[in-house]
């Protein structure tokens, strides 16, 4: 038995049993992973995997225990990898991220093009899905921490730092009436409005959605998308009023859109840095959650994770502060 062995039959079992595309996974060729399922196979003296013709059609009760024990094998095997990493001071690896479009988008783009300055031998993989498949693609492992922002409650998995606060941003074209309004945005403005926002808005748990239930209001998505770009795209094509995150709106779209005044109409939202308790922290991954929000020291990252988490986080700031502090900085 062989680790290249364990982490084939992983990558089975993540890719539906369909051997092509676990070859794809683990850079093998297709007869090469299954010679060595067979060789696993005999030496187990048990099927792993049920087969119907030259296809694999389920997971066998004694496989799935061998699956199981496998993931934990090569977890503990990354885990001394990273360990003689960091105490060699070794500056290469792969930094793997699961994060929604957005924070893709508007967070990472400078902290990252920094982190590969210091660390130019360190490949960077981003993730960009919606934020309902986050913390699944987390919790499968394959991600080494997720960015995603919620109204309050913290991720239910991994170790959760807060990063930052921020607000929904309400635009519209110029020349719109909502445009000409000389007080605060009000609920009631909406009401029968086209919205135009992120298709997370569509479920129920959605706390824009509760906002207007709240109010009494349904509210009328006339278009959706996960990309905070496409949502100000169709904004600009007359298709309704943008609600998306505060940190998408930029100088270039204050041209031919404005922002109007919401204060405190909907939840603000906090962006959480989540890392897997099960995994030795790269030195370069804390590094990222520093130059995304300074207040976090990468020391208090690693005593967390070891079981030593701070009874408090300190208080996270809000975006558009944050992004003030670090222009002053670079300047």
């Amino acid at each position: 038995m062989t680790l290249t062995q364990l982490r084939y039959l992983v990558a089975i079992s993540d890719a539906g049993l369909n051997i092509t595309q676990a070859a794809d996974q683990v850079h093998a060729t297709q007869p090469g992973l299954s010679k060595q399922l067979k060789q696993l196979e005999d030496e187990l003296g048990f099927q792993l995997f049920a087969r119907k013709g030259k296809s694999l059609s389920a997971i066998t009760p004694a496989g799935q225990q061998v699956i199981d024990r496998a993931r934990i094998i090569l977890a503990e095997a990354r885990n001394i990898r990273a360990l003689a990493a960091n105490l060699r001071g070794d500056d290469k690896g792969e930094l793997t991220i699961a994060t929604t479009h957005t924070q893709a988008r508007f967070v990472l783009p400078h902290a990252i093009a920094t982190l590969k300055q210091r660390y130019p031998a360190v490949n960077v993989h981003l993730k960009p899905i919606g934020d309902a498949q986050v913390m699944g693609l987390f919790e499968r492992g394959q991600a080494d921490l997720a960015l995603i922002s919620t109204t309050g409650a913290l991720p239910s998995d991994g170790l959760a730092v807060p990063l930052f606060r921020w607000r929904r941003a309400v635009v519209v074209p110029n020349g719109h009436a909502l445009a000409e309004l000389k007080r605060p945005l009000k609920l009631s403005d909406l009401d029968g409005e086209p919205l135009v926002s992120y298709e997370s808005s569509l479920r129920p748990e959605s706390s824009l959605r509760r906002a207007f239930a709240a109010a009494g209001i349904v509210p009328r998505f006339s278009c959706t998308s996960r990309d905070a770009d496409l949502i100000k795209t169709y904004v600009r094509a007359g298709l309704g009023v943008g609600i998306f995150a505060d940190m998408a709106f930029t100088d270039d779209d204050a041209r031919d859109l404005r922002q109007v005044d919401a204060g405190d109409l909907f939840p603000e939202c906090t962006t959480w840095l989540v890392l897997r308790r099960d995994r030795v922290l790269r030195a370069y991954a804390g590094t990222l959650a520093e130059l995304i929000a300074p207040q976090i020291d990468p020391r208090d990252l690693q005593r967390a994770l070891a079981g030593e988490e701070p009874a408090e986080w300190p208080l996270p700031p809000y975006w558009s502060e944050l992004q003030k502090k670090l222009v002053a900085k670079a300047a």
